[in-house]
């Protein structure tokens, strides 16, 4: 099967969809599919207003339409919400060519964190991007009863993994996170006031507190926190040990979906602790994760939690799983030939 992807996060980015459309790609083109994927890279672009680390890609339709044409698509998926993705679901109306799309994070309640704006305003335009598609995919049982509620019912169920041969107990531990003073409590993610970092930065528990990522909100964060250890953005194996030398991994967001970083950390023999919302609700299980309106509470009850159970938790997460639920939800189109 011959399948577009369309979206505005792509590499170099490093985020949630990023790492969850490539990793599906992936085992798509495993299972012999060819998959072409149009992002930002390929068009000029702009920074995004108070985000500028992603790219707003400038394209018309037409230029859209002339690369899906070109590739001959069995099946189109727009994977965001964002400019390229409204060129893309313009030409395949246009067109009157099916396709689908994925709802992948709290995008009103973002977008009110970062501006203000009230998420019901927002929730008309999300209404007004996903009415068309054949499904519209979701993570979490949670975020599928969000979608139904505002009146998208097409809705089908895409899982997430985890790259269970990287991330796991077995392997090196980063050594200078793991002198730092016990318990070791650590976030992983982007450094940004939607993360809601500063209520784990500002708990009152003993130990060291360790961020990875980057982000804009890190000057400010670091300067009101002095004794928290900001260590940078990292990838791949050097990831996988940072998680290794913690003792806990904290997940303060009250806005993300799924949170791919929990079941990372899980994955590694490290509990979760987080407050009682809908992502780690819809993830977690009382012996892989402590949830607490206070974090501090939560962070001393996972700290008593076994590595074991974490890991084998983790293990029900498999990217082949998600591939496969993916390929099940998109729309075939017609056999004809797509026009420019």
């Amino acid at each position: 099967m011959r399948i577009a992807i369309v979206t505005d996060a792509w590499s170099p980015q490093v985020n949630g969809v990023v790492r969850t459309l490539q990793a599906v790609r992936s085992e798509l083109e495993a299972m012999g599919h060819v998959v072409r994927v149009i992002a930002p890279d390929a068009f000029h672009s702009l920074p995004c207003p108070t985000y500028p680390e992603i790219r707003l890609a400038l394209a018309s339709s037409g230029a859209i339409g002339r690369r899906l044409a070109a590739f001959a698509p069995d099946a189109i998926h727009l994977a965001t919400e964002g400019p390229l993705c409204i060129a893309a679901r313009r030409w395949c109306l246009a067109q009157g060519l099916p396709f689908t799309t994925a709802y992948h994070t709290h995008f009103p309640d973002y977008v009110g964190a970062r501006t203000g704006i009230d998420p019901r305003w927002v929730w008309r335009y999300i209404r007004w991007f996903h009415a068309p598609a054949q499904a519209i995919l979701a993570s979490t049982p949670s975020l599928r009863a969000q979608l139904a509620a505002n009146g998208l019912t097409q809705v089908r169920a895409w899982g997430r993994g985890v790259d269970l041969s990287l991330f796991s107990p077995a392997g090196t531990v980063d050594a200078a996170l793991a002198a730092l003073p016990r318990p070791i409590q650590l976030y992983v993610g982007r450094i940004a006031v939607e993360k809601n970092l500063e209520a784990f930065l500002a708990a009152p528990t003993g130990g060291s507190k360790v961020v990875i990522g980057a982000g804009p909100a890190q000057a400010g964060l670091a300067a009101r926190f002095p004794d928290v250890h900001f260590a940078g953005p990292r990838h791949g194996e050097a990831l996988a040990a940072a998680y290794r030398a913690a003792d806990v991994f904290v997940f303060p967001s009250r806005t993300d979906t799924f949170g791919l970083v929990m079941i990372e950390a899980l994955a590694c023999g490290v509990p979760v602790a987080a407050f009682p919302v809908a992502g780690p609700c819809d993830v977690l299980t009382p012996a892989s994760g402590a949830m607490d309106d206070r974090l501090a509470n939560a962070i001393a009850a996972a700290l008593r939690l076994s590595s074991a159970d974490c890991t084998a938790h983790a293990a029900t997460f498999g990217w082949r799983d998600s591939a496969e639920q993916f390929l099940a939800a998109l729309s075939p189109l017609p056999a004809r030939r797509l026009a420019a």
